[in-house]
């Protein structure tokens, strides 16, 4: 669907990834969805969609199985950098991950590892800043009940593209 080229940088581990083999399945200035499998095998995991919510700071994706059945939704806390000629976009992961199953219960994952991050100068304390309320907002959202309306364009955008397999 474009030519936008995304790549995903972690700091721990550190690793700079380009996602050359994700479909863009919908793109605007806001909003990025994406269908994929994982770079590495996983022995229960299968591929997913996600959804990049560039101005909220959250990667959400439905997570599937080898049957195509739903495992559960996972948010990565992110920041996005765009190079400046917009053919290329960042996602920096800011290491803290909420899982979503689907009886309603949360886990929060890898607060460790952002400390871990603050202490080795892997990120400043303004990207820490960034993540701890990205994850206030996102967890605010979801306990409000409103988390639908990020999962909504992901279900749509399957919708649309579901003659494809993931």
């Amino acid at each position: 669907m474009s030519q936008l080229s995304l790549y995903r940088k972690r700091f721990i581990p550190d690793d700079f990834v380009h996602l050359k083999d994700d479909i863009i399945l919908s793109m605007d200035e806001n909003l990025i969805i994406t269908k994929w499998r994982p770079l590495r095998p996983k022995e229960n995991m299968a591929g997913g969609v996600s959804a990049y919510y560039i101005n909220h700071g959250v990667k959400v994706s439905k997570i599937y199985n080898k049957n195509e059945q739903l495992l559960y939704w996972y948010c990565d806390i992110i920041q996005i950098n765009p190079d400046s000629n917009l053919k290329s976009l960042i996602y920096e992961d800011l290491l803290i991950d909420v899982v979503i199953y689907e009886d309603g219960s949360i886990r929060i994952l890898d607060l460790d590892e952002l400390a871990d991050a603050l202490e080795l100068h892997l990120i400043t304390n303004k990207e820490a800043e960034q993540a701890l309320r990205t994850l206030d907002c996102l967890l605010k959202l979801i306990y409000r009940g409103g988390f639908g309306e990020l999962q909504a364009h992901i279900n749509q955008a399957e919708a649309v593209y579901s003659s494809s397999s993931i």
